[in-house]
């Protein structure tokens, strides 16, 4: 393979601002009581010396972790940058400092305090990316307060499973967000709403609930958001500020869901230590923390990891400015943003790439501020890089990998590295994170270059599955060790190339979808006898669902009317693009369906 830096000349070596940025350190210089097959790999800049003999790395660094809180984070860049625009959101017309944003945390804690909320307990922010979705991920974490991220696509079922969950006291919502009215939906959970005082619900079926706090209408029985603000007096602002020495670095501050073959979502419970790290590092391998004043167009959600993480805790940890384009996904918004507001990076998922290029006015728009950006969430085809580094003059696009229950990236590619890394891996292990490819069967570490489950160890880790001991056993091994699921491999440079997955997980357009849920709602149909969910290869969205259903025995049924069947029942990214109707599956000896061949048997029947 060719070494990432290839350029290098010794020019280039000796100057100053190359040195500054710590890229041609030597990582390999034997240390003493050390052996070239146990030493760790050196992430201060991309890996130029092939040093690994097995399948495990650690990376090593010369940046020391993190020891803050969410708050002292973010008091440490207003302090910095009072005056720096801290984010936009271009559709709301919402623009804000980094002090005008601390005013506004402190007075939504004081508030949220002021309802009767304390540390430990849990808020569900439910909703698209809006100001007021920032707001309170930062205010929760000052009052001590877990963020509970709701996907904005969920139904009935699926927003009354979570909030049940993880015993959601208050939920934070707009009235509705394009189709879906939360108001309606949350008044079908708990029909108590409408006869209780604001603050004050009782409800059978969410038990630990008292309030929901709506943003933008007033509703019989809930809060209306500028309540909350409003609600926070001078000793509640003493009250928050007497807490800040009672919260911990590691105390939990964010559930993020995530579902498992089971397909029964879990809550992924991440600490402050976690997510600021995480966006610390990812930060600096992207050079945030010498670049003059970078400006990041972030299209992906907020409920996301990729959004909360590296959007709203990397502004506050590196002190970038964030340009929200627009509440849902929009490529034209994209690009208008990307040249209205000089945006200097992009994030990404690829089918949002493909959009950004495939708009017909693409040329018209003056992307020339560009220097880079993170494509991630799904495998990225070497063409499409090819493209955002020609079209969105995107040179220095890098590419990533990582899980939400490891808060969520692990490996991460530097702007620096050539098409062919950037296309054919997911880059090196991040600062301070061991790595190992294991033989799912046995355990053990496999050679190098050698296919295995990767598994990840550090800071990274998530505490636990919220409130369920034996998922989280499953996962996390006595000594630490996080199975991710997926298979691998790593090369001698410790650079890390994504293979299949151990679990039948279907990524659409950078959504992770998992079959047992679609298979399990299926199989309420009364027509319906077995189904089996795949993915199938898309150009544009990377992956697309196919159902293939085997019918009760006489029953007729047509394709529209099960998609009909899944509409408002389940999220709509969930609904099954293709729906085919089967006789049989492959199977294995033992009488296991083999997705795999039934993934080819569709895609064959779908090209004839």
């Amino acid at each position: 393979m060719i070494p990432t830096v290839a350029f290098c000349t010794p020019t280039m070596r000796n100057c100053a601002f190359f040195r500054g940025l710590k890229l041609f350190q030597r990582p390999w210089t034997r240390q003493p009581g050390l052996t070239t097959s146990t030493r760790g790999l050196h992430v201060d800049g991309p890996p130029i010396i092939p040093t690994l003999t097995t399948s495990y790395v650690h990376g090593t660094s010369s940046t020391s972790l993190l020891h803050m809180t969410v708050a002292e984070s973010l008091q440490r860049s207003v302090e910095r940058w009072p005056d720096r625009e801290a984010m936009a959101f271009l559709q709301d017309g919402v623009r804000k400092t980094f002090a005008q944003f601390q005013q506004d945390v402190d007075q939504a804690a004081a508030g949220l305090l002021a309802l009767g909320m304390k540390k430990g307990d849990r808020l569900g922010m439910w909703g698209p990316n809006t100001y007021e979705w920032v707001l309170f991920q930062f205010a929760t974490a000052k009052a001590g307060i877990i963020l509970v991220a709701v996907n904005p696509a969920y139904q009935v079922q699926e927003v009354e499973f979570a909030l049940q969950k993880v015993g959601c006291k208050a939920v934070v919502c707009p009235t509705q967000f394009k189709t879906l009215n939360y108001c309606d939906m949350l008044r079908k959970i708990c029909p108590e709403i409408e006869t209780s005082s604001p603050g004050d619900i009782k409800s059978s079926r969410l038990p630990e609930l008292r309030s929901v706090i709506v943003l933008d209408s007033r509703q019989p029985g809930m809060l209306h958001f500028e309540d909350v603000m409003q609600a926070g007096g001078s000793q509640h602002m003493q009250q928050l500020q007497d807490l800040q020495k009672k919260i911990s670095f590691d105390d939990p501050i964010n559930i993020q869901f995530t579902s498992g073959t089971t397909g029964a979502p879990k809550g992924a419970t991440l600490s402050h230590h976690n997510i600021i790290n995480n966006s610390y590092f990812i930060g600096r391998r992207l050079g945030y923390h010498w670049r003059p004043h970078t400006r990041v167009c972030v299209p992906v959600p907020l409920y996301h990891c990729f959004g909360s993480v590296g959007g709203g805790i990397s502004m506050a940890v590196h002190g970038i400015s964030t340009v929200f384009p627009s509440r849902g996904y929009d490529g034209k918004a994209n690009l208008a943003a990307i040249e209205s507001e000089r945006c200097t990076f992009i994030y990404g998922t690829p089918t949002m790439y493909v959009d950004m290029l495939n708009q017909p006015d693409l040329t018209k728009y003056d992307l020339s501020s560009v220097e880079g950006g993170i494509m991630a969430g799904s495998p990225c085809p070497q063409e499409l890089v090819k493209k955002v580094f020609s079209d969105l003059n995107a040179k220095e696009i890098t590419l990533g990998y990582g899980t939400t229950e490891n808060s969520p990236v692990t490996f991460l590619a530097s702007p620096l590295d050539n098409v062919e890394r950037k296309t054919e891996t997911v880059g090196y292990i991040t600062d301070h994170l061991e790595a190992k490819i294991v033989d799912p069967t046995t355990g053990m570490v496999v050679p190098v270059g050698t296919s295995g489950e990767i598994m990840i160890r550090g800071y990274c880790v998530m505490l636990e599955y919220w409130n369920d001991r034996a998922k989280t056993d499953e996962c996390i091994t006595k000594d630490r060790w996080y199975k991710t699921g997926d298979i691998g491999s790593m090369d001698t440079y410790g650079y890390c190339r994504i293979d299949g997955r151990i679990k039948d997980m279907i990524i659409r357009g950078g959504e992770n979808i998992y079959p047992a849920e679609i298979e399990q709602f299926l199989h309420r149909h009364p027509k319906v006898k077995e189904a089996q969910v795949v993915g199938v290869k898309d150009e544009r969205m990377g992956e697309e669902i196919c159902a293939c259903i085997k019918l009760v025995d006489g029953a007729d049924c047509t394709a529209e009317e099960i998609k009909a069947y899944c509409k408002g029942q389940i999220s709509h990214f969930k609904i099954p693009r293709y729906v085919l109707f089967v006789t049989s599956y492959p199977l294995t000896i033992t009488g296991k369906i083999q997705k795999n061949k039934l993934s080819e048997q569709v895609e064959k029947q779908l090209k004839e």
